[in-house]
């Protein structure tokens, strides 16, 4: 169950403070509850200081709220749910988390985006209506940009959300002349990349990509371990890929989770250039999160296509002057035909420096 002690403290929080501690136990989670969404809850007590702080667990598990409920026990009593995303008010799998604050004895309900599936939606008004105080939109857009991005372009669209991620130069290059290319940014940088992986549902590359260089595409700690959870890696192109191909290497059934459960750790080749297609298949696995790390035509036949939703891009403070552009044959040839993204978040990984953004409009 993921239930999270070492994120409760001993002092009272403000609401943005425990909504904060909230969307870092969505972050927790984030991976391994496709297709529902990765949910965080904090329950205040009477006197505002966390009792318990809780994640979604998978498909058909407890929802983060029932679990930070149970935790709480007694103390919720009078206390407030801190919770990423409006409490659900329908019957699945598992009951309403409506029902389960009302049960608890919850006096205030904080949360940040509004649940846009007509079927769980409704719990706010719900809750109004029976005398909760209901505070609506805490740093929404937070919530929205961040954990909660994938999902809710599911829910709009019906179809993955696509993270591209780029790693490359000051001046823009992924490779060398030579074709080299390992290692352009440090080693906090790639072990930040692994720590995404194990974030996704699906990992693309290119079978350029998987002749040339062999990943395996796992999600690894900084020992080598593999991280709890492995989402599925696909090769794309009409390229045939060797049976032994690091690629293709299998865990043990049952052994990670998420990722649409089923297909969480394995591997898929989709044999063909047209992204949409792609993009097809994968919604029709139920995968919702998909980073695409490569290589550089992969990126531009995503961006060329209009599939890339958002963008991580890893900049090594290097110059090279001469190589493979991070991202190559995409479409654009003015100024006026840039594919604008929007900066969310900026974050310093040893020497290299991570750009978070996503797609305008």
């Amino acid at each position: 169950m993921p239930i999270f002690t070492d994120l409760v403290a001993a002092t009272p929080l403000s609401p943005d403070q425990a909504m904060r501690t909230a969307i870092a136990a969505a972050e927790r989670v984030r991976g391994t509850t496709s297709p529902n969404p990765p949910v965080g809850c904090v329950i205040l007590d009477a006197a505002g200081i966390p009792v318990s702080v809780a994640g979604t667990d998978p498909v058909g598990g407890p929802h983060a709220e029932a679990q930070a409920l149970e935790m709480a026990g007694e103390r919720a009593r009078g206390g407030t749910a801190v919770v990423t995303l409006e409490p659900c008010h329908h019957h699945g799998r598992t009951g309403p988390c409506t029902g389960a604050l009302i049960d608890a004895g919850v006096s205030q309900v904080v949360y940040a985006v509004d649940d846009p599936n007509p079927v769980a939606g409704g719990g706010a008004d719900w809750l109004d209506a029976r005398g909760v105080d209901v505070v609506r939109g805490t740093l929404r857009g937070e919530v929205a940009d961040g954990v909660l991005r994938p999902w809710l372009h599911w829910q709009a669209t019906r179809r993955p959300h696509i993270t591209l991620k780029t790693a490359g130069t000051i001046d823009g290059l992924a490779a060398a002349t030579d074709g080299s290319s390992q290692w352009i940014t440090g080693e906090t940088a790639r072990a930040r990349v692994h720590v995404d992986r194990a974030r996704r549902d699906a990992i693309i590359v290119g079978t350029g990509t998987v002749l040339a260089d062999d990943p395996r595409l796992t999600a690894r700690k900084p020992d080598g371990t593999l991280h709890g959870h492995q989402p599925l890696r696909v090769a794309v192109g009409r390229k045939e890929i060797p049976d032994d191909a690091a690629i293709r290497g299998g865990f043990a059934p049952g052994e990670y989770v998420g990722a649409a459960a089923a297909e969480a750790g394995k591997f898929r080749h989709i044999q063909t250039r047209d992204m949409s297609v792609v993009v097809d298949v994968l919604a029709d696995l139920g995968i919702i999160d998909v980073l695409v790390e490569g290589g550089p035509r992969l990126a531009g036949a995503f961006l060329s296509a209009g599939l890339v939703d958002a963008v991580e891009s890893y900049v090594a403070p290097g110059l090279l002057g001469a190589g493979t552009a991070v991202v190559d044959t995409a479409s654009a040839t003015t100024v006026d035909d840039i594919v604008r993204f929007r900066t969310i978040g900026v974050e310093l990984l040893g020497d290299d420096v991570l750009i978070k953004s996503v797609r305008k409009g």
